[in-house]
């Protein structure tokens, strides 16, 4: 997580692109045609890692979040592997969840409100295997689950017995997943223990981030509020400015290249 510097965006060979954690993205394109229509206008001014915060900001409105405003003048990156990306696995413990927010100087509100995120979206079944059959290597589903919710997950996510075999994609959210809109159905689901990932779920566990869980699930102009806070905490890491980056020509390749 390095402040959206776009590195994302570089299309070389091994890039951030190429990490597992990546390659279900999409939009490229659509960053590209943007930068495109800013060099013919203001050449040299707007960096990629700027656009793509500001359309972050456009998406997640769109989608119910509300509107903030956004610092720029950030600088572009140099570089993109995808050894040096770093992002959680959607299996990530509740611990090792919470580690990793910290260590990026976010907080626990921040935490429960960006997984806020899971409200849309779609995992692979792989994720969540061992929640539906071999819970912490008891060969039992996780205990947390409600009964009718691990039948419908198990259905759609059954056994992998074969090598080779498929590995489904289904929605974090089965109530809104499909319409791409941020709800307070995905804390709701939380407290009805139907949370998809067990991150989330965990969630309903500690006493502050079960009440944070609540507060969304009952109050969703709260959550509004915390998220576009959470959001510009987050855009802020790491940001380059200066002799540290430049400005791209072209957000799929550095300066040089281009």
């Amino acid at each position: 997580m390095k402040g959206c510097d776009a590195s994302i965006l570089l299309n070389v060979s091994n890039s951030e692109r190429e990490a597992p954690q990546n390659r279900g993205l999409a939009g490229f394109v659509i960053i590209e045609r943007i930068k495109t229509v800013l060099e013919k206008r203001c050449p040299g001014v707007v960096s990629c890692a700027d656009i793509l915060n500001l359309a972050t900001r456009d998406a997640v409105h769109l989608a119910g979040a509300p509107s903030y405003p956004i610092l720029t003048g950030r600088k572009d990156g140099f570089t993109s592997t995808a050894a040096s990306v770093d992002l959680p696995s959607p299996s990530i413990s509740w611990e090792e969840a919470l580690r990793y927010f910290k260590s990026k100087g976010l907080d626990v509100l921040d935490m429960a409100t960006l997984l806020g995120t899971h409200g849309m979206g779609k995992t692979h079944c792989r994720f969540i295997e061992d929640r539906l059959y071999n819970f912490n290597g008891t060969k039992k589903p996780d205990p947390t689950m409600e009964k009718s919710f691990l039948n419908d997950m198990r259905n759609q996510c059954p056994p992998r017995t074969k090598k080779g075999q498929g590995d489904p994609l289904i929605y974090l959210n089965p109530e809104s997943g499909s319409n791409f809109m941020f709800t307070e159905t995905y804390y709701q689901r939380i407290i009805k223990h139907q949370a998809v990932l067990g991150v989330d779920q965990q969630l309903s566990y500690g006493d502050d981030t079960r009440e944070i869980t609540e507060e969304f699930a009952n109050g969703f102009e709260d959550f509004r509020k915390s998220f576009a806070l959470s959001m510009n905490r987050m855009g802020n890491i790491n940001v380059l400015t200066g002799d540290q980056g430049e400005i791209r020509g072209k957000c799929s390749m550095v300066n040089k290249k281009y």
